[in-house]
């Protein structure tokens, strides 16, 4: 099994289109008070920014730190070229996320070159054609491999940043070696809290979990993940790769630079949000029978509400007409910091067809049902209308056609980058 993980992925990119930030402490985030770190260059990990880091935090432990706004239809593009880049080692690729994935080759385990040639290759290939680095782990288990290319990625100490290996090749011998040694959160799906639990009984090492009773560890973190960690500690691991894995949902979330406090104000935001979701289906050649509206209040508890629709959905006025009518269940007991809107249970827009019968049943479903029925009509009247526009942003870009709902002081805004504001506003609002 090969892992291979793109290094600082969103702020690489950014280097590559703008050279000058290159040397510098640079993260990708949000530029606001409510902003976070999505990725930083080791220039800025030096000071002990990290990943998932409020932006102000960063900016206190580094006063020069650069802040960039993220690019996301810039990350799929190299995500793309990246994932055809190991696709010509093996058909079997299973892409997590933008900058992840792993590689089953086991297929080729009588062919020349062997798995550690692959490996340098395919990361030779990443640094010539995308000016990527990254980090690659070959393991017998995708455990190890994970394990692997992390362990020959560059460390950050208090000398500076120091070059890992790029390659690492986890043999029987690391495996036993680190099985001993390794902390319980390195392990695949355990988190801050899971490990703070574990911790409570001691259990800090993944060898502290070989030999306890399985219901002992159950009650901890449930039947299902126990026996999973079980195995982990004992080095085993049988997951396979799975190609071809589809996305379940597409979605688009804003946090605001200030709390939003009517639903007015959340019903014109949604236009923007339905506008971005819709594009991305069509791009992807997909329909969604489900969505999903959640909102954040200011004290950070979440709300969200859920309509599946017997047919198909790809309209930006559809999804409108649902999500408005979803927004309208919610309470406003307080003001929102976050909205979001995502499209479910997607499926090949190949084929689809817009049903005639439809059936709605939740709370307060009169009004759902309207929506829904709107939106259906709205599905099957504008396909024409739908592939047109398309074709002209296709040619022309993005904001060569709107509507004039998109038009601002500088002409068509540009709200319809998917994950523009994933890590919150890129800056404070004027009334700040």
């Amino acid at each position: 099994m090969l892992h291979v993980d793109l290094d600082a992925f969103f702020a690489s990119v950014e280097l590559i289109d703008d050279p000058s930030l290159r040397g510098r402490p640079v993260v990708v985030g949000g530029g606001s008070a409510r902003g976070v770190v999505a990725s930083a260059t080791y220039e800025a990990r030096r000071f002990g920014v990290h990943s998932g880091m409020a932006t102000a935090l960063a900016r206190r432990a580094c006063p020069d730190l650069v802040v960039v706004p993220g690019h996301f239809d810039r990350y799929e593009e190299f995500s793309r070229r990246f994932r055809a880049l190991v696709l010509d080692l093996t058909p079997l690729v299973e892409p997590l996320g933008l900058d992840e994935a792993f590689a089953d080759l086991r297929g080729r385990r009588r062919l020349a070159p062997g798995p550690l040639e692959l490996a340098r290759g395919l990361r030779q290939r990443i640094s010539d054609e995308l000016h990527l680095d990254s980090a690659v782990g070959v393991a017998r288990t995708k455990l190890f491999a994970k394990l692997g290319s992390k362990r020959a990625k560059p460390r950050v100490g208090s000398r500076g940043i120091s070059p890992g290996p790029g390659v690492l090749w986890v043999s029987p011998q690391l495996e036993a070696e680190w099985l001993e040694t390794l902390p319980v959160d390195a392990l695949w799906g355990v988190g801050p809290a899971t490990a703070a639990k574990l911790g409570r009984l001691g259990l800090r090492h993944v060898r502290d979990l070989r030999g306890l009773e399985p219901h002992v560890l159950a009650t901890l973190v449930g039947p299902a993940m126990a026996g999973q960690l079980a195995a982990y500690a004992r080095g085993e691991d049988p997951r396979e790769v799975v190609a071809d894995r589809v996305a379940k949902s597409v979605g688009h979330d804003e946090t605001f630079a200030v709390s939003r406090q009517t639903r007015a104000e959340l019903s014109a935001d949604l236009r923007a949000h339905a506008e971005v979701v819709a594009t991305a289906l069509r791009e992807r050649g997909v329909v969604a029978h489900t969505v999903t509206v959640v909102v954040r209040y200011d004290d950070r508890t979440s709300v969200s509400r859920s309509q599946t629709l017997d047919f198909g959905i790809d309209d930006a006025g559809g999804l409108r007409q649902v999500a408005r009518a979803l927004l309208a269940s919610v309470p406003l007991s307080q003001a929102v910091r976050l909205l979001g809107l995502y499209a479910g249970s997607l499926r090949p827009r190949a084929g689809a067809q817009v049903q005639l019968r439809l059936e709605v049943d939740v709370a307060g479903g009169d009004a759902l049902s309207a929506a829904a029925a709107n939106s259906r009509q709205h599905q099957g009247d504008r396909a024409a209308l739908r592939d047109a526009v398309d074709e002209i942003r296709r040619r022309f870009g993005r904001t060569a056609l709107g509507t004039a709902a998109d038009l601002g002081v500088e002409g068509i805004e540009a709200r319809r980058q998917r994950g523009r504001t994933a890590f919150g506003p890129d800056q404070e609002s004027p009334e700040h």
